[in-house]
């Protein structure tokens, strides 16, 4: 539960589903966490919550205050709602690689967004650096506070009530959890909590095909909004995931697209990439074993995009 009163109590216990229609036969029950039902239609409320209430239980974030944050958008999404909740301004850096609807959600909220130009739309490394290196610049003002999602250890421990809920939702009997990688905040925090209930579980990392650097790839270019930037994440650690699977975007947009016709299941393209990898894990897995992976956002965030456009 929050340790603040109001609309910040509404972050998390989101509902699972178990695929239906689009499972490939064979295969071990594949469930969806719908972090998508969070408030601003992310799993990223979780750990927005945990780096502000964090910052301001440490004192890094006193009266007067202003969080500062580098985003692809829906971290910054969610900084902006627990900052407009606690009464907080926020300056977000942010970029048009990322849909116009993540942004204008952000200035909805109130925050100040700078945005810098992209490469034709794709996520880079480059961008992800330059977009860092502004924020770490306005960060150095009196009274900010960097809030830093690569690097704040506060993140992680924000994602270990989704696991939580996530066991006693699968009814204790999950042998594989699937997601895919950008800060490595999420998959750090579920990855703890899963295995504090069963060390047996399997975690699995999903990585943009075009990108696939924690594979030894490569950084490049790609269209998986909020993952994959592009170089290893600084809290990530060899043997936090059991095994690596790499998606291109057009398959992940591909099976986003899917999900929401053949299942009523609206997200995101990071959902379609996780979806697709716990097909594999499931289909080697086979019946009567359990896979659990995330939607990770809602897919009202891309209407502006080709994700539906051209669907």
């Amino acid at each position: 539960m929050s340790t603040t009163p109001g609309i910040l109590a509404t972050i998390g216990a989101t509902p699972v589903v178990e695929l239906r229609r689009v499972v490939p036969p064979g295969c071990a029950r594949v469930l969806v966490k719908l972090e998508g039902q969070n408030p601003t239609g992310s799993m990223k409320d979780r750990m927005a919550r945990a780096v502000v209430e964090g910052a301001l239980a440490s004192g890094k974030l006193r009266p007067g205050g202003t969080v500062v944050e580098y985003t692809g958008g829906s971290t910054g999404t969610s900084l902006a709602f627990v900052c407009a909740a606690l009464g907080y301004p926020i300056t977000l850096v942010s970029s048009d690689a990322f849909s116009r609807e993540k942004r204008d959600h952000m200035r909805a909220l109130g925050a100040t967004v700078i945005e810098l130009p992209s490469e034709g739309g794709r996520t880079t490394k480059a961008l992800i650096q330059r977009m860092i290196a502004k924020a770490a610049e306005l960060a150095a003002a009196p009274g900010a506070f960097y809030a830093d999602q690569f690097n704040n250890p506060d993140a992680a421990a924000g994602y270990v009530p989704l696991a939580d809920e996530l066991w006693e939702q699968s009814g204790g009997r999950l042998d594989a959890f699937v997601q895919s990688v950008g800060t490595a905040q999420c998959i750090t925090g579920v990855a703890s909590a899963l295995r504090a209930h069963d060390p047996a579980v399997r975690i699995v990392a999903v990585e943009p095909a075009e990108s696939a650097v924690l594979s030894g790839g490569a950084p490049g270019a790609h269209k998986i909004e909020g993952v994959g930037p592009g170089f290893v994440p600084p809290i990530w650690r060899p043997g936090l995931a059991d095994e690596i699977v790499q998606i291109s975007t057009a398959e992940a947009k591909d099976m986003a697209r899917r999900l929401a016709r053949e299942e009523a299941l609206f997200a995101g393209t990071s959902t379609g990439a996780n979806v697709l990898a716990a097909f594999q894990i499931a289909q080697r897995l086979g019946p009567g074993r359990t896979v659990a992976t995330l939607a990770c956002d809602s897919g009202l965030k891309y209407l502006s995009t080709d994700l539906y456009a051209s669907g």
